[in-house]
This record gives C-alpha cells, sequence and structure tokens, in this order.
C-alpha cells in the first residue's frame, strides 16, 4: 500500500484519537497536500515544528495500527468482498454449478465473520 494512502487510512481510523491540532496540522498535510512551509506560515511556527508533529502523528496512528489491526481488517474484509464479487461474475460468465458457487461465496463469508 502506498504511503499517500496507508497515511489517509490511519486517520480515518484513528485521527479523532490526535489532539486537535494534531487534526489540524496532520490534515492539511496529509489530506490537502500542504508543504511544510506552507503549514507552517498558517500555523504560525517553523517548518521543524511541523515535520516533527507530523513525524510524530505517523508514529501515533501505526502504534494504534500495531494494537487494534483496525485497517488491516478492513482491508482484509474490502479483499474478501471483491472476491466474491469476482466469483459472481465468473458465474455470470461461463454459468458455472450453481452448488459449487454456493460453497465458495459461504467459504469467503465465514472468513468475514471470522475476521470481525
Amino acid at each position: 500500500m502506498d504511503d499517500i494512502l496507508k497515511q489517509a487510512l490511519l486517520y480515518d481510523f484513528y485521527g479523532e484519537l490526535l489532539t486537535s491540532r494534531q487534526k489540524e496540522i496532520y490534515e492539511q498535510f496529509a489530506l490537502d497536500d500542504l508543504s511544510l512551509g506552507e503549514i507552517a506560515g498558517n500555523a504560525g511556527i517553523s517548518r521543524q515544528a511541523v515535520h516533527d508533529l507530523v513525524k510524530r502523528c505517523n508514529k501515533t496512528l501505526q502504534g494504534y495500527e500495531d494494537r487494534l489491526h483496525l485497517v488491516s481488517r478492513f482491508l482484509t474484509v474490502k479483499k474478501k468482498l471483491q472476491e466474491i464479487n469476482e466469483i459472481l461474475d465468473k458465474d455470470a460468465e461461463l454459468n458455472t454449478d450453481i452448488v459449487k458457487l454456493k460453497a465458495d461465496i459461504r467459504r469467503i463469508a465465514d472468513e468475514i465473520i471470522e475476521e470481525l
């Protein structure tokens, strides 16, 4: 997963656990794609302070993920749902045996339930 997507997902899941100041600056960096200099000018702090805060936020958000695994579970469930859709698409194209199709869907559904 690329860094931008990873930062966005971590922020989506754990951003509310940051302080309001951290959220404000991290959003400008990760979501609004402002430079360190632009953020520093807006916030009235140095570029180094912005850099340090963003780095601390990244570490904090990754720490939450390391303990809670919400993003990895989300991505696993998303992958399994995509697999279900692929099976359903394949069935429409190949008109495969309905019993096998149901078994495959049940297997994936069971895996999703275990993830949750």
